[in-house]
């Protein structure tokens, strides 16, 4: 079992029942998936970086990334219908903790002058999205392989009902809020 699976069960789940009263186990809040998304416009012209976003995302989040294609044509972007565009993982179970685990206490550390997340990712019901900027914080991605930088999306879905709820979640599992 994932160290944070654990760490929700033994301890998490109790201190979320005694702050919010809740009367059922099943009531307290939970993560229910995280999307890791990466957006590559400059794929098509340069199918190689495609290539290697999906080679780091499968690095850094250890399942196979899904490549995401234009839905419709944009004649400005010079995209058309069914060009790729980038990449996202949908992760759930015990690889959804394990990254989790990765971010929070190893990756987000990294970040050059980091001060915390922003605590206002929020959509009033319960999800939660980080914006990074730089995916080589990561320490599975390969500094020397690395074609572009680029930034990525992780949105964390949640089956708290208030934002409140989900942050204190959030919190308690070790996500470093400044505000």
């Amino acid at each position: 079992m994932a160290r944070l699976k654990d760490l929700y069960r033994r301890e998490i789940v109790p201190q979320m029942m005694k702050r919010f009263g809740y009367r059922n186990v099943m009531q307290v809040p939970r993560i229910e998936k995280i999307v890791v998304n990466i957006g590559a416009g400059e794929a098509k012209d340069n199918p190689k970086l495609l290539d290697q976003l999906v080679e780091d995302l499968a690095m850094i989040t250890g399942q196979r990334p899904v490549v995401t294609r234009a839905r419709k044509s944009i004649s400005n972007f010079h995209l058309r219908k069914g060009m790729p565009v980038g990449c996202r993982v949908t992760l759930r179970g015990d690889r959804m903790y394990e990254f989790f685990d990765r971010m929070v206490n190893v990756a987000l550390p990294r970040v050059r002058d980091f001060k915390g997340v922003s605590g206002k990712g929020f959509d009033g019901r319960g999800n939660y999205t980080l914006g990074i900027q730089e995916h080589i914080i990561f320490p599975e991605v390969d500094l020397e392989k690395v074609e572009k930088v680029k930034g990525m999306n992780v949105c964390i879905a949640t089956t708290a009902e208030t934002d409140e709820e989900a942050k204190e979640l959030l919190r308690l599992l070790g996500m470093p809020f400044r505000n």
